[in-house]
Protein backbone atom coordinates (compact mmCIF):
# COMPACT_ATOMS: atom_id res chain seq x y z
CA UNK A 1 0.00 0.00 0.00
CA UNK A 2 1.56 3.27 -1.13
CA UNK A 3 2.46 5.28 1.85
CA UNK A 4 3.65 9.28 1.97
CA UNK A 5 2.13 12.71 2.93
CA UNK A 6 0.66 15.26 -0.10
CA UNK A 7 0.05 18.56 0.48
CA UNK A 8 -2.61 19.88 -1.87
CA UNK A 9 -3.11 23.53 -2.78
CA UNK A 10 -6.19 24.87 -5.10
CA UNK A 11 -8.64 27.82 -4.09
CA UNK A 12 -11.17 25.70 -6.14
CA UNK A 13 -12.77 23.51 -3.16
CA UNK A 14 -14.30 20.81 -5.60
CA UNK A 15 -10.82 19.65 -6.85
CA UNK A 16 -9.35 19.54 -3.09
CA UNK A 17 -11.93 17.26 -2.69
CA UNK A 18 -12.07 15.39 -5.50
CA UNK A 19 -8.00 14.99 -4.80
CA UNK A 20 -8.70 14.80 -1.37
CA UNK A 21 -10.63 11.16 -2.20
CA UNK A 22 -8.70 10.36 -4.83
CA UNK A 23 -5.60 10.49 -2.79
CA UNK A 24 -6.84 8.86 0.42
CA UNK A 25 -8.18 5.70 -1.17
CA UNK A 26 -4.83 5.15 -2.80
CA UNK A 27 -3.21 5.04 0.58
CA UNK A 28 -1.42 8.12 0.94
CA UNK A 29 -2.20 11.07 3.92
CA UNK A 30 -3.54 14.24 2.71
CA UNK A 31 -3.72 18.02 3.45
CA UNK A 32 -5.43 20.78 1.55
CA UNK A 33 -5.41 24.37 1.49
CA UNK A 34 -6.61 26.88 -0.44
CA UNK A 35 -4.45 29.58 -0.79
CA UNK A 36 -0.44 29.76 -1.21
CA UNK A 37 0.53 30.94 2.60
CA UNK A 38 -0.48 27.69 4.67
CA UNK A 39 1.33 25.80 1.79
CA UNK A 40 4.29 27.60 2.67
CA UNK A 41 4.07 27.32 6.00
CA UNK A 42 3.76 23.85 5.96
CA UNK A 43 6.71 23.34 3.55
CA UNK A 44 8.66 25.22 6.04
CA UNK A 45 7.84 23.50 8.63
CA UNK A 46 8.74 20.19 6.98
CA UNK A 47 6.01 18.58 6.81
CA UNK A 48 4.82 16.68 3.49
CA UNK A 49 6.72 14.13 1.20
CA UNK A 50 4.94 15.65 -1.99
CA UNK A 51 2.56 18.98 -3.47
CA UNK A 52 0.45 19.72 -5.38
CA UNK A 53 -0.75 22.52 -6.59
CA UNK A 54 -2.49 24.98 -8.73
CA UNK A 55 -1.03 27.60 -10.93
CA UNK A 56 -2.82 30.61 -9.63
CA UNK A 57 -4.13 31.17 -6.28
CA UNK A 58 -5.98 34.23 -4.65
CA UNK A 59 -2.35 35.24 -2.89
CA UNK A 60 -0.12 34.54 -4.81
CA UNK A 61 1.00 32.63 -8.21
CA UNK A 62 2.55 29.05 -7.71
CA UNK A 63 5.06 29.98 -10.07
CA UNK A 64 6.21 32.68 -7.95
CA UNK A 65 6.61 30.47 -5.35
CA UNK A 66 8.01 27.48 -6.46
CA UNK A 67 11.60 28.71 -6.55
CA UNK A 68 11.43 29.10 -2.80
CA UNK A 69 9.97 25.81 -2.20
CA UNK A 70 12.65 24.22 -4.43
CA UNK A 71 15.60 26.33 -2.16
CA UNK A 72 13.98 25.54 1.20
CA UNK A 73 13.40 21.55 0.03
CA UNK A 74 15.26 21.02 -3.29
CA UNK A 75 14.06 17.38 -2.84
CA UNK A 76 10.32 18.12 -2.36
CA UNK A 77 8.79 16.70 -5.94
CA UNK A 78 6.16 19.02 -6.94
CA UNK A 79 3.39 18.42 -9.46
CA UNK A 80 1.55 22.05 -11.52
CA UNK A 81 -1.39 21.73 -11.99
CA UNK A 82 -3.14 24.94 -14.35
CA UNK A 83 -6.15 25.27 -16.46
CA UNK A 84 -3.98 28.51 -17.95
CA UNK A 85 -2.76 25.52 -20.65
CA UNK A 86 -0.51 27.09 -23.31
CA UNK A 87 2.86 25.68 -24.22
CA UNK A 88 4.77 28.41 -21.84
CA UNK A 89 2.37 26.74 -19.14
CA UNK A 90 4.70 23.62 -19.11
CA UNK A 91 8.08 25.43 -19.41
CA UNK A 92 7.61 27.89 -16.97
CA UNK A 93 6.66 24.67 -14.96
CA UNK A 94 9.62 22.60 -16.26
CA UNK A 95 11.72 25.93 -15.44
CA UNK A 96 10.76 26.35 -12.00
CA UNK A 97 12.10 22.46 -11.41
CA UNK A 98 8.42 21.07 -11.00
CA UNK A 99 8.08 17.09 -11.28
CA UNK A 100 5.48 17.22 -13.56
CA UNK A 101 3.03 19.55 -15.49
CA UNK A 102 -0.77 18.24 -15.60
CA UNK A 103 -3.64 20.59 -17.52
CA UNK A 104 -6.81 20.55 -16.36
CA UNK A 105 -8.78 19.23 -16.37
CA UNK A 106 -6.45 15.60 -15.33
CA UNK A 107 -7.30 12.11 -15.64
CA UNK A 108 -6.95 10.97 -12.02
CA UNK A 109 -5.80 7.99 -12.75
CA UNK A 110 -2.58 9.61 -14.19
CA UNK A 111 -1.96 12.08 -11.61
CA UNK A 112 -1.59 8.82 -8.78
CA UNK A 113 0.43 6.99 -11.51
CA UNK A 114 2.68 10.33 -11.33
CA UNK A 115 2.36 10.92 -7.56
CA UNK A 116 3.62 6.95 -7.10
CA UNK A 117 6.43 7.67 -9.44
CA UNK A 118 7.77 11.05 -8.07
CA UNK A 119 7.89 9.24 -3.85
CA UNK A 120 9.21 6.24 -5.65
CA UNK A 121 12.37 7.67 -7.89
CA UNK A 122 15.57 9.23 -6.01
CA UNK A 123 15.48 12.72 -5.37
CA UNK A 124 17.82 14.46 -6.84
CA UNK A 125 17.84 18.17 -8.28
CA UNK A 126 16.24 18.89 -11.39
CA UNK A 127 18.25 20.68 -13.98
CA UNK A 128 17.24 24.65 -14.55
CA UNK A 129 15.39 24.98 -18.35
CA UNK A 130 15.34 28.28 -20.01
CA UNK A 131 13.85 31.22 -18.95
CA UNK A 132 10.69 31.63 -20.41
CA UNK A 133 10.92 35.45 -20.21
CA UNK A 134 14.02 35.80 -22.16
CA UNK A 135 11.55 35.19 -25.35
CA UNK A 136 8.65 36.95 -26.87
CA UNK A 137 6.58 35.05 -29.09
CA UNK A 138 5.06 32.52 -27.99
CA UNK A 139 5.80 29.43 -30.48
CA UNK A 140 3.28 26.95 -30.18
CA UNK A 141 -0.50 27.99 -29.72
CA UNK A 142 -3.64 25.44 -28.57
CA UNK A 143 -5.30 23.93 -25.70
CA UNK A 144 -6.01 20.88 -26.69
CA UNK A 145 -5.74 17.36 -25.47
CA UNK A 146 -3.45 16.71 -28.16
CA UNK A 147 -1.26 19.71 -27.80
CA UNK A 148 -1.26 19.60 -24.21
CA UNK A 149 0.03 16.32 -24.45
CA UNK A 150 2.92 17.39 -26.79
CA UNK A 151 3.77 20.11 -24.44
CA UNK A 152 4.24 18.05 -21.24
CA UNK A 153 6.40 15.75 -23.52
CA UNK A 154 8.48 18.90 -24.71
CA UNK A 155 8.78 20.25 -21.18
CA UNK A 156 10.52 16.93 -20.54
CA UNK A 157 12.98 17.17 -23.48
CA UNK A 158 14.42 20.82 -23.11
CA UNK A 159 17.19 19.57 -21.11
CA UNK A 160 18.32 16.58 -22.74
CA UNK A 161 20.06 15.35 -25.69
CA UNK A 162 17.77 13.01 -27.19
CA UNK A 163 17.02 12.30 -30.52
CA UNK A 164 13.41 13.60 -31.55
CA UNK A 165 11.30 11.86 -34.70
CA UNK A 166 8.66 14.62 -35.55
CA UNK A 167 6.16 12.67 -38.03
CA UNK A 168 2.84 14.65 -39.42
CA UNK A 169 1.00 16.02 -42.10
CA UNK A 170 2.61 18.73 -44.29
CA UNK A 171 1.52 22.09 -42.53
CA UNK A 172 1.61 20.67 -39.07
CA UNK A 173 4.26 22.68 -37.97
CA UNK A 174 7.39 20.07 -37.44
CA UNK A 175 10.01 22.86 -37.67
CA UNK A 176 8.15 24.92 -35.28
CA UNK A 177 8.26 22.07 -32.92
CA UNK A 178 11.77 21.67 -33.41
CA UNK A 179 12.69 25.35 -33.61
CA UNK A 180 11.06 25.10 -29.47
CA UNK A 181 13.06 22.36 -28.68
CA UNK A 182 16.10 24.49 -29.47
CA UNK A 183 14.90 27.74 -28.29
CA UNK A 184 14.38 26.35 -25.00
CA UNK A 185 16.53 23.97 -23.76
CA UNK A 186 20.26 23.99 -23.32
CA UNK A 187 22.00 24.19 -26.01
CA UNK A 188 19.89 27.25 -27.15
CA UNK A 189 23.31 29.44 -27.18
CA UNK A 190 24.23 27.24 -30.01
CA UNK A 191 22.97 27.82 -33.73
CA UNK A 192 19.45 25.95 -35.04
CA UNK A 193 20.47 24.62 -38.48
CA UNK A 194 17.72 23.26 -40.68
CA UNK A 195 17.49 20.97 -43.84
CA UNK A 196 15.05 19.96 -46.18
CA UNK A 197 16.30 16.69 -47.67
CA UNK A 198 13.36 16.99 -50.23
CA UNK A 199 14.86 20.63 -51.78
CA UNK A 200 18.42 19.34 -52.25
CA UNK A 201 19.38 17.61 -55.69
CA UNK A 202 20.44 13.83 -53.97
CA UNK A 203 23.91 14.35 -55.11
CA UNK A 204 24.66 17.11 -53.46
CA UNK A 205 23.12 15.70 -50.12
CA UNK A 206 26.10 14.53 -48.51
CA UNK A 207 28.33 17.55 -49.47
CA UNK A 208 25.66 19.98 -47.52
CA UNK A 209 25.21 17.70 -44.72
CA UNK A 210 29.41 17.21 -43.51
CA UNK A 211 30.77 19.57 -46.47
CA UNK A 212 33.71 18.88 -48.52
CA UNK A 213 37.21 19.27 -49.26
CA UNK A 214 38.60 21.48 -52.40
CA UNK A 215 38.91 19.71 -55.49
CA UNK A 216 36.12 17.12 -54.15
CA UNK A 217 34.42 16.85 -56.88
CA UNK A 218 33.87 19.26 -59.93
CA UNK A 219 33.27 22.63 -59.28
CA UNK A 220 34.58 22.17 -55.81
CA UNK A 221 37.05 25.43 -55.54
CA UNK A 222 37.19 25.71 -52.26
CA UNK A 223 36.68 24.07 -49.02
CA UNK A 224 32.90 23.75 -47.61
CA UNK A 225 31.37 23.39 -44.52
CA UNK A 226 28.52 21.33 -43.98
CA UNK A 227 25.24 21.42 -41.90
CA UNK A 228 27.08 19.38 -39.41
CA UNK A 229 29.72 21.80 -38.99
CA UNK A 230 27.21 24.96 -38.86
CA UNK A 231 25.44 23.21 -36.09
CA UNK A 232 28.18 22.39 -33.88
CA UNK A 233 27.31 22.98 -29.82
CA UNK A 234 23.43 23.32 -31.06
CA UNK A 235 20.70 21.47 -33.15
CA UNK A 236 20.91 20.29 -36.43
CA UNK A 237 17.17 19.46 -38.18
CA UNK A 238 16.35 17.02 -40.92
CA UNK A 239 13.27 17.70 -42.54
CA UNK A 240 11.86 15.49 -44.73
CA UNK A 241 14.42 12.64 -43.48
CA UNK A 242 12.12 9.89 -45.96
CA UNK A 243 13.70 11.52 -49.03
CA UNK A 244 17.56 10.97 -47.83
CA UNK A 245 18.99 9.00 -50.82
CA UNK A 246 20.37 5.55 -49.18
CA UNK A 247 23.99 6.32 -49.23
CA UNK A 248 23.23 9.48 -47.17
CA UNK A 249 21.58 7.71 -44.82
CA UNK A 250 24.45 4.81 -43.84
CA UNK A 251 26.65 8.26 -43.43
CA UNK A 252 24.58 9.90 -41.21
CA UNK A 253 24.18 6.12 -39.31
CA UNK A 254 27.76 6.55 -38.67
CA UNK A 255 27.78 10.33 -36.86
CA UNK A 256 24.82 9.10 -34.75
CA UNK A 257 26.60 5.40 -33.80
CA UNK A 258 30.28 6.92 -33.14
CA UNK A 259 29.62 10.92 -33.16
CA UNK A 260 31.92 11.68 -36.20
CA UNK A 261 32.34 11.62 -39.93
CA UNK A 262 34.03 13.02 -42.54
CA UNK A 263 34.12 15.70 -45.52
CA UNK A 264 33.06 14.62 -48.55
CA UNK A 265 36.76 14.08 -49.96
CA UNK A 266 38.59 14.51 -46.61
CA UNK A 267 40.27 11.27 -44.47
CA UNK A 268 40.37 12.82 -41.14
CA UNK A 269 37.28 12.33 -39.10
CA UNK A 270 35.89 15.03 -37.06
CA UNK A 271 33.97 14.42 -33.72
CA UNK A 272 30.76 16.05 -33.57
CA UNK A 273 28.67 17.74 -30.64
CA UNK A 274 25.12 17.70 -32.23
CA UNK A 275 21.10 17.28 -31.38
CA UNK A 276 19.37 15.64 -34.02
CA UNK A 277 15.86 16.25 -34.34
CA UNK A 278 14.09 14.78 -37.70
CA UNK A 279 10.86 14.98 -39.17
CA UNK A 280 8.54 13.14 -41.97
CA UNK A 281 5.24 13.38 -43.25
CA UNK A 282 5.95 9.33 -44.46
CA UNK A 283 5.58 6.19 -42.93
CA UNK A 284 9.04 5.32 -42.84
CA UNK A 285 8.03 1.79 -41.49
CA UNK A 286 6.82 1.52 -45.19
CA UNK A 287 9.57 2.94 -46.65
CA UNK A 288 11.86 0.46 -44.47
CA UNK A 289 9.69 -2.64 -46.23
CA UNK A 290 10.07 -0.85 -49.55
CA UNK A 291 14.10 -0.96 -48.95
CA UNK A 292 13.64 2.81 -49.35
CA UNK A 293 15.26 3.19 -45.99
CA UNK A 294 17.46 1.83 -43.23
CA UNK A 295 15.83 0.23 -40.72
CA UNK A 296 19.12 0.87 -38.03
CA UNK A 297 18.91 4.51 -38.80
CA UNK A 298 15.17 4.81 -38.21
CA UNK A 299 15.94 3.19 -34.59
CA UNK A 300 18.59 5.45 -34.28
CA UNK A 301 16.55 8.36 -34.89
CA UNK A 302 13.08 7.11 -33.74
CA UNK A 303 14.80 7.58 -30.16
CA UNK A 304 11.57 9.64 -28.62
CA UNK A 305 8.42 9.73 -31.22
CA UNK A 306 6.33 12.57 -31.68
CA UNK A 307 3.54 12.77 -33.59
CA UNK A 308 1.83 16.28 -34.48
CA UNK A 309 -2.00 15.96 -35.28
CA UNK A 310 -3.55 17.29 -38.67
CA UNK A 311 -5.60 20.96 -37.79
CA UNK A 312 -8.63 18.70 -38.06
CA UNK A 313 -8.10 16.60 -35.31
CA UNK A 314 -7.96 19.34 -32.90
CA UNK A 315 -10.09 22.35 -34.20
CA UNK A 316 -11.40 23.48 -30.87
CA UNK A 317 -7.72 25.19 -31.43
CA UNK A 318 -8.76 27.25 -34.11
CA UNK A 319 -9.84 30.41 -32.46
CA UNK A 320 -6.65 30.83 -30.19
CA UNK A 321 -4.46 30.26 -33.76
CA UNK A 322 -6.53 32.69 -35.57
CA UNK A 323 -5.89 35.30 -33.12
CA UNK A 324 -2.51 34.67 -32.62
CA UNK A 325 -2.07 35.27 -36.54
CA UNK A 326 -4.34 37.95 -36.28
CA UNK A 327 -1.89 39.56 -33.62
CA UNK A 328 1.41 38.60 -35.72
CA UNK A 329 -0.47 40.53 -39.02
CA UNK A 330 -1.15 43.42 -37.18
CA UNK A 331 2.09 43.37 -35.32
CA UNK A 332 3.41 43.49 -39.37
CA UNK A 333 1.09 46.78 -39.91
CA UNK A 334 -1.78 45.12 -41.24
CA UNK A 335 -5.48 46.01 -39.94
CA UNK A 336 -6.48 44.49 -36.77
CA UNK A 337 -8.86 41.29 -37.69
CA UNK A 338 -11.41 39.33 -35.29
CA UNK A 339 -13.80 36.97 -36.45
CA UNK A 340 -17.69 36.46 -35.27
CA UNK A 341 -18.51 33.16 -33.75
CA UNK A 342 -20.54 32.18 -36.82
CA UNK A 343 -17.32 32.47 -39.07
CA UNK A 344 -15.83 30.64 -36.05
CA UNK A 345 -18.12 27.83 -36.35
CA UNK A 346 -17.68 27.65 -39.98
CA UNK A 347 -13.88 27.36 -40.04
CA UNK A 348 -13.91 24.10 -37.88
CA UNK A 349 -15.95 22.65 -40.06
CA UNK A 350 -13.60 22.50 -42.88
CA UNK A 351 -11.10 20.02 -43.19
CA UNK A 352 -8.22 22.37 -43.79
CA UNK A 353 -6.03 19.96 -45.94
CA UNK A 354 -2.91 22.68 -45.78
CA UNK A 355 -3.26 22.07 -41.55
CA UNK A 356 -1.90 24.89 -39.45
CA UNK A 357 0.03 26.56 -42.52
CA UNK A 358 -3.25 26.85 -44.40
CA UNK A 359 -4.87 28.75 -41.55
CA UNK A 360 -2.01 31.03 -41.65
CA UNK A 361 -2.11 32.02 -45.18
CA UNK A 362 -6.49 32.57 -44.56
CA UNK A 363 -5.38 34.87 -41.67
CA UNK A 364 -2.65 37.00 -43.62
CA UNK A 365 -5.10 37.45 -46.65
CA UNK A 366 -8.15 38.55 -44.34
CA UNK A 367 -6.17 40.87 -42.74
CA UNK A 368 -4.94 42.38 -46.15
CA UNK A 369 -8.07 41.82 -48.00
CA UNK A 370 -11.05 42.57 -46.53
CA UNK A 371 -11.85 46.42 -44.87
CA UNK A 372 -14.37 45.34 -42.22
CA UNK A 373 -12.71 44.67 -38.61
CA UNK A 374 -15.02 41.62 -37.97
CA UNK A 375 -14.64 39.19 -40.29
CA UNK A 376 -18.41 37.19 -41.04
CA UNK A 377 -19.18 33.81 -41.74
CA UNK A 378 -19.79 34.76 -45.17
CA UNK A 379 -16.42 35.83 -45.88
CA UNK A 380 -15.05 32.65 -44.27
CA UNK A 381 -17.65 30.74 -46.57
CA UNK A 382 -16.47 32.65 -49.75
CA UNK A 383 -12.57 31.81 -48.60
CA UNK A 384 -13.02 28.39 -47.78
CA UNK A 385 -15.34 27.70 -50.94
CA UNK A 386 -12.02 28.08 -53.28
CA UNK A 387 -10.73 25.03 -54.82
CA UNK A 388 -8.79 23.85 -52.42
CA UNK A 389 -5.37 21.78 -53.62
CA UNK A 390 -6.27 18.35 -53.32
CA UNK A 391 -4.61 16.40 -50.38
CA UNK A 392 -4.67 12.78 -48.89
CA UNK A 393 -6.43 11.48 -51.73
CA UNK A 394 -9.65 14.60 -51.52
CA UNK A 395 -10.49 15.05 -55.68
CA UNK A 396 -10.30 19.03 -56.85
CA UNK A 397 -14.15 20.84 -57.07
CA UNK A 398 -14.54 21.09 -60.92
CA UNK A 399 -17.73 23.06 -60.75
CA UNK A 400 -16.08 26.76 -60.34
CA UNK A 401 -13.66 27.79 -63.23
CA UNK A 402 -10.72 30.07 -62.20
CA UNK A 403 -12.51 32.99 -63.59
CA UNK A 404 -15.26 32.26 -61.05
CA UNK A 405 -13.03 31.78 -58.31
CA UNK A 406 -11.15 35.31 -58.96
CA UNK A 407 -14.58 37.03 -59.87
CA UNK A 408 -15.74 35.40 -56.48
CA UNK A 409 -12.81 36.71 -54.06
CA UNK A 410 -12.89 40.05 -55.51
CA UNK A 411 -16.76 40.21 -54.88
CA UNK A 412 -15.96 39.07 -51.61
CA UNK A 413 -13.56 42.14 -51.38
CA UNK A 414 -15.45 44.64 -52.28
CA UNK A 415 -18.24 44.00 -50.68
CA UNK A 416 -16.54 44.56 -47.08
CA UNK A 417 -17.12 48.85 -47.95
CA UNK A 418 -20.00 49.54 -46.29
CA UNK A 419 -19.71 52.99 -48.90
CA UNK A 420 -17.14 54.78 -51.13
CA UNK A 421 -14.19 53.09 -52.70
CA UNK A 422 -11.26 51.15 -51.73
CA UNK A 423 -8.33 52.88 -50.51
CA UNK A 424 -5.50 54.23 -53.00
CA UNK A 425 -3.04 51.91 -54.22
CA UNK A 426 -5.49 49.12 -55.19
CA UNK A 427 -4.07 47.51 -57.79
CA UNK A 428 -1.42 46.60 -56.75
CA UNK A 429 -2.42 45.77 -53.48
CA UNK A 430 -5.24 42.97 -55.34
CA UNK A 431 -2.16 42.00 -57.78
CA UNK A 432 -0.26 41.04 -54.90
CA UNK A 433 -3.32 39.27 -52.65
CA UNK A 434 -4.50 37.63 -55.37
CA UNK A 435 -1.58 35.73 -56.29
CA UNK A 436 -1.96 32.79 -53.71
CA UNK A 437 -5.88 32.29 -54.92
CA UNK A 438 -4.83 32.96 -58.67
CA UNK A 439 -2.20 30.16 -58.44
CA UNK A 440 -3.98 27.78 -56.24
CA UNK A 441 -7.17 27.87 -58.30
CA UNK A 442 -4.56 26.88 -61.27
CA UNK A 443 -3.03 24.41 -59.79
CA UNK A 444 -5.92 22.59 -58.76
CA UNK A 445 -7.94 22.99 -62.06
CA UNK A 446 -4.61 21.01 -63.51
CA UNK A 447 -4.44 18.76 -60.78
CA UNK A 448 -1.14 20.21 -59.70
CA UNK A 449 0.78 19.71 -63.02
CA UNK A 450 2.78 22.75 -63.00
CA UNK A 451 3.60 22.54 -66.74
CA UNK A 452 -0.07 22.81 -67.49
CA UNK A 453 -0.56 25.54 -65.00
CA UNK A 454 2.00 27.57 -66.66
CA UNK A 455 0.68 27.04 -70.00
CA UNK A 456 -3.14 28.07 -68.09
CA UNK A 457 -1.35 30.89 -66.68
CA UNK A 458 0.59 31.89 -69.50
CA UNK A 459 3.65 32.16 -67.60
CA UNK A 460 6.92 30.62 -67.38
CA UNK A 461 7.42 27.79 -65.57
CA UNK A 462 10.14 28.53 -63.16
CA UNK A 463 8.16 31.86 -62.59
CA UNK A 464 5.55 29.48 -61.32
CA UNK A 465 8.11 27.45 -59.20
CA UNK A 466 9.52 30.50 -57.79
CA UNK A 467 6.14 31.78 -56.80
CA UNK A 468 4.82 28.37 -55.84
CA UNK A 469 7.76 28.18 -53.16
CA UNK A 470 7.41 32.22 -52.23
CA UNK A 471 3.98 31.65 -51.48
CA UNK A 472 4.63 28.64 -49.76
CA UNK A 473 1.91 26.66 -51.04
CA UNK A 474 0.88 23.21 -50.72
CA UNK A 475 1.00 20.93 -53.70
CA UNK A 476 -1.27 17.84 -54.86
CA UNK A 477 0.42 14.71 -54.45
CA UNK A 478 1.36 13.25 -56.86
CA UNK A 479 1.56 16.16 -59.11
CA UNK A 480 4.76 17.25 -61.26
Amino acid sequence: MPTGSILVADDDAAIRTVLNQALSRAGYEVRSTGNAATLWRWISQGDGDLVITDVVMPDENAFDLIPRIRKARPDLPIIVMSAQNTFMTAIRASERGAYEYLPKPFDLKELIAIVGRALSEPKEKRPVAAKAEEFDAIPLVGRSAAMQEIYRVLARLMQTDLTVMISGESGTGKELVAKALHDYGKRRAGSFVAINMAAIPRDLIESELFGHEKGAFTGANTRSSGRFEQAEGGTLFLDEIGDMPMEAQTRLLRVLQQGEYTTVGGRTPIKSDVRIVAATNKDLRQLIQQGLFREDLFFRLNVVPLRLPPLRERTEDIPDLIRHFFAQAQREGLPAKQIDQAGLDRMKRHRWPGNVRELENLARRLAALYPQETITAAVIDAELAQPALPMGGEEPRPEESLGAAVERHLTAYFAGFDEGLPPAGLYHRILREIEYPLLTAALAATRGNQIRAADLLGVNRNTLRKKIRDLDIQLFRGGS
